[in-house]
């Protein structure tokens, strides 16, 4: 047989209903069968996946993954501190695996696995946050950002774009909103701001619906939503009307594309990265760095690049 190269397979056993213990031998036999010299590397704790591809993945030709968006970030977080990246295969196994949906990558760990041995690579971009933190797909703050992870997936699957904007109303009566300065290219907005979300997905905790359907995971550009503290119960019915119905303008909701960010404010803000706490920041700068990994999949005809 010839071989096709060393990989590292990085699995968090835990991600999703642990089901990867049942379909590891079965997604074994899959490389090997392409030829691949397998290393595994079964994580622990938390930041192994990163610690485990920064350590070997400059010594293979593929790096795979297997577990949900969390592993997938620590994984890419590990393999941006390399100067010569391999490229990346992922096998989802969470309970949410946004990135995979946004890729068209199969929630079928067998048919991913298939994938990620012969995929075709498609250069994707990742953000970096505050110099030395990296997101896949989103960095959030305030709000509507735990609503997402804390919603079923049943009331996700029925009610879609809403149940998540619906969802987040409910605690709004208590939600903190926080004095910032936001911008970008073009771009300033100074405020009371109770959400902010950079985006490059086109799902986000589970939901579609939530940015518009023109998104490039490769055009070096962020889907940037904002939105500003209700004052009155009218003001509070303009931006529910705006989220759920996307289109209807309202002045407390700014919606805008950009290659960078910056947030700054007197007070500390709790992030989220990726569905993982991203730390506490007054200020923070978030820069897109385009096209810096390839990630396998099967590309459509018109997709591949």
């Amino acid at each position: 047989m010839e071989k096709n190269g060393k990989m590292l397979l990085v699995i968090n056993p835990k991600s999703g209903k642990a089901q990867i213990k049942n379909r590891l031998l079965e997604i074994l036999d899959i490389f090997a069968k392409q030829g691949y010299e397998i290393q595994v590397h079964i994580t622990q704790q938390a930041m192994e996946a990163k610690e485990a591809a920064a350590r070997y993945g400059g010594s293979v030709d593929l790096v795979v993954c297997s577990g949900g968006d969390g592993t997938l970030n620590e994984t890419i977080s590990g393999l941006m501190e390399l100067e010569h990246r391999p490229e990346l295969g992922y096998i989802p196994a969470g309970s949410t695996n946004d990135f995979a949906a946004s890729l068209k990558i199969p929630r079928q760990m067998a048919t991913a696995a298939l994938a990620a041995a012969e995929g075709e690579p498609y250069l994707i971009d990742i953000g970096r946050f505050d110099r030395d933190r990296y997101f896949v797909y989103v960095a959030g703050f305030g709000a509507f950002t735990e609503v997402s992870y804390l919603t079923s997936q049943d009331k996700k699957n029925l009610l879609g774009h809403q149940a998540y904007v619906l969802e987040g109303v409910k605690s709004l009566s208590s939600i903190k909103s926080y004095p910032l300065r936001i911008a970008g290219e073009g771009v300033c907005y100074e405020g009371d701001f109770i959400f902010g979300m950079v985006t490059n997905t086109i799902s986000v905790g589970g939901f579609k619906g939530l940015v518009k359907q023109n998104v490039s995971l490769c055009d070096g550009l962020f889907e940037v939503l904002l939105i500003e503290m209700p004052k009155t119960p009218l003001e509070l019915s303009s931006i529910v009307s705006s989220l759920l119905l996307k289109d209807e303008a309202c002045e407390l909701v700014h919606k805008f594309k950009a290659s960078s960010l910056t947030v700054e404010g007197e007070e500390m803000v709790d992030w989220v990265l990726d569905g993982e706490y991203g730390g506490s920041h007054s200020s923070v700068k978030i820069e897109n760095l385009c096209q810096q990994i390839g990630i396998r999949r099967i590309l459509p005809k018109t997709m591949k690049k």
